[in-house]
């Protein structure tokens, strides 16, 4: 949320990198508009398999208030928020019923987004990343199976695949 093209590019593709790893099955990208970045993840999505819905949403809080009446699970990850293990066993309790949207911001986010989020969460209250912030939160959200080497199945249709070795070949 919040991407900003010249600024964020980097950053933002890195997050979508990694939800696409960690089993996210949508990324919407919020802020400025930038078909670069989607083109780049469709491609990645291509080559390296998975089913995955990319899109952009020129309104964060309509998309958020939709999302919220789908009766989906809002979670915005701030270092503001609870911490990650207080909240955890709940969140994975209700993502057994409900889908997840994590919200993970680019810039400032506005007071609305904590008030429409169902969790606000911290991986740490120091500042840190929000890639790494993204990626812990959706390893201990899935019990570390994107890390398991059955992970790969999650892939279907990959292009790629990497094999696996002591020294990298």
């Amino acid at each position: 949320m919040g991407h900003r093209r010249k600024r964020d590019i980097r950053v933002t593709t890195h997050c979508c990198l990694v939800a696409r790893a960690f089993f996210a099955d949508e990324l919407i990208l919020g802020g400025e508009e930038d078909p670069q970045i989607l083109k780049t993840i469709k491609s990645v999505a291509k080559n390296w398999g998975g089913k995955l819905k990319i899109g952009y949403e020129p309104s964060w809080r309509s998309f958020l208030r939709k999302r919220k009446q789908k009766k989906e699970l809002i979670v915005h990850l701030t270092m503001y928020g609870h911490m990650l293990m207080e909240k955890l066993p709940q969140i994975q309790a209700l993502s057994r019923t409900r889908r997840i949207v994590v919200v993970v911001g680019a810039e400032k986010m506005p007071p609305e987004v904590y008030k429409l989020a169902d969790f606000n969460i911290a991986i740490t209250n120091q500042p840190h990343s929000e890639v790494a912030a993204l990626a812990i939160f959706l390893l201990e959200l899935q019990k570390g199976a994107p890390l398991t080497s059955n992970a790969q199945s999650h892939f279907k249709k990959a292009k790629y695949v990497i094999k696996p070795g002591a020294k990298g070949n």
